[in-house]
């Protein structure tokens, strides 16, 4: 697996998530507060959010195949672009996972 799998995956993983939170904290505002602008605020951040998820969907699975993950763990890291903050958390422990992996399987480089 290339490093470059990962590091697409991880971007995602962060715009993901914080475009959940900034939607989260809108329909707050919208709802909760009633704050002038936070309608058209939620709008916009939503759209995003629901197109980028699809990208970050895209990358999380080829991330899984190759990485051999079992279908659990699969689906966790899946779902966890709709749960405010988990994203954070399911990156930190994917990309700790894989760093090691990745780390183990680079040829050594030799020193001159």
């Amino acid at each position: 697996m290339k490093r470059s799998v990962l590091t697409r995956y991880r971007v995602m993983a962060y715009v993901t998530g914080v475009l959940l939170v900034l939607l989260t904290l809108g329909v707050i505002a919208k709802y909760l507060l009633d704050i002038d602008g936070a309608a058209d605020f939620t709008r916009v951040v939503g759209i995003a959010h629901g197109w980028l998820y699809v990208v970050y969907l895209v990358f999380a699975f080829d991330l899984g195949s190759k990485a051999k993950w079992p279908v659990g763990k699969q689906v966790w890291v899946l779902v966890a672009g709709t749960i405010p903050t988990a994203a954070f958390f399911v990156e930190r422990r994917v990309s700790h996972e894989l760093e090691s992996r990745l780390a183990g399987d680079s040829p050594a480089v030799a020193e001159a």
